[in-house]
């Protein structure tokens, strides 16, 4: 059976456009209105990406205060001139509206009022669909990969005396991708440079995201030496591993001995994600909690609470350079044989983890002189106290 997903109110419509709009990535406006990811896709999808213009009412037609007006009037026997009157409307306008939603007995404000606001969607004929010729040729330049700011610009010297062969490249986007409109084939987005199935805002960009912005973020290039030949133990690398369903869960690894804590996380936020390590952290000998070496991910953005409650220091790695957390990439590796690619992480517990983590720790290793992750971190703990 199909799965239903909610319809979202206007007031998420609303929100969910506006952030689109300042460029941020659909999990962070999941994530932001609680809302369903095929419910928010489906929306973004069904505009292209573009956000629709929002609508007014003209001056001229009659709003909401006054339909409710109309209503009271017909309940207390006022009569249509009367009622125009005090509206400063024409006897003929308030015949006409009675007359449209049910007549003096069944009229009701709100009913009338959405009623008239759904018949009002009158989608105007864009330019490129009044105008063969010109679509003709935008969708012939779009063939030979020119972009659409192009196409604008050449018209304009192309077609000196002719105004109908003119079109921005804002109308252009939008033919492309509101396919609703039916004017340009959606193949030829894939003749635009980036090729993105949604149109995205100029405006919107990753900034004030975090994403690689992290506040007061030390660099690895800060950590210490001695961390690097793995000779000091109680120095630990970290990351996600992603799952299905927008899941995931904590990876730690102890840099000298291998040594693996799975840490389940209820969300990817950075308030979640540093309270659950805060929780796992504390359990492991104090001793041997000197550093952790991070992704630039926003998930660690609250790193100096993590540091405040554990007493480590946290080093974030370069951006895009996975192999300076070698350790950790290596573990998440061996990890997918427990959970592969696209399986929901979400229902596995900690126990589960735990058990995984068991068998990673006793598995002799080639790099340890094949001894187990469990023996070696054991020998630090005894060597420490």
């Amino acid at each position: 059976m199909a799965r239903r997903y909610r319809r979202i109110s206007a007031a998420q419509e609303r929100a969910l456009w506006a952030r689109w709009k300042r460029g941020e990535s659909v999990r962070a406006i999941e994530r932001a209105l609680v809302m369903q990811p095929k419910a928010l896709q489906g929306v973004v999808a069904r505009h292209g990406g573009i956000a629709p213009a929002p609508r007014t009412r003209a001056p001229r037609v009659l709003c909401t205060g006054e339909r409710e007006e109309i209503s009271r009037g017909l309940a207390a026997g006022t009569s249509l001139r009367a009622l125009a009157r005090h509206l400063g409307r024409a006897p003929s306008t308030i015949s006409r509206e009675i007359a449209r939603h049910g007549g003096r007995r069944q009229y009701r404000a709100e009913r009338a009022d959405t009623r008239a606001w759904q018949r009002a969607r009158r989608p105007k004929r864009c330019w490129l669909a009044a105008h063969p010729r010109l679509r003709a040729v935008v969708a012939a330049q779009l063939a030979e990969q020119w972009s659409p700011q192009q196409i604008a610009g050449w018209l304009v010297s192309a077609y000196p005396e002719d105004p109908r062969m003119r079109v921005s490249a804002e109308t252009i986007y939008r033919s492309l991708y509101l396919q609703a409109r039916g004017v340009l084939k959606k193949e030829l987005v894939t003749q635009l440079r980036r090729r993105r199935p949604l149109r995205r805002s100029r405006h919107a960009t990753g900034a004030g995201q975090g994403r690689g912005q992290i506040v007061d973020a030390i660099a690895i290039a800060a950590r210490p030496p001695a961390v690097e030949d793995r000779a000091i133990p109680g120095h630990w690398e970290g990351d996600l591993l992603a799952g299905g369903k927008h899941s995931d869960i904590a990876t730690l690894v102890e840099r000298a001995s291998r040594f693996v804590v799975l840490v389940k996380v209820p969300g990817k936020d950075t308030t979640r994600v540093v309270t659950a390590l805060i929780r796992q952290v504390q359990h492991l000998p104090a001793a041997l909690l000197t550093s952790l070496t991070w992704d630039r991910g926003p998930e660690l953005a609250q790193h100096k609470r993590f540091t405040l409650a554990t007493d480590m220091a946290v080093y974030f790695c370069d951006p895009q350079s996975p192999w300076q957390r070698g350790s950790n990439e290596n573990t998440n590796g061996l990890l997918r044989q427990y959970f592969p690619h696209g399986m929901d992480l979400g229902p596995i517990d900690q126990a589960t983890l735990d058990r995984v983590a068991l068998q990673l720790n006793t598995r002799p290793r080639k790099t340890l002189g094949y001894r187990t992750p469990a023996a070696t971190f054991a020998a630090y703990v005894a060597s420490t106290g």
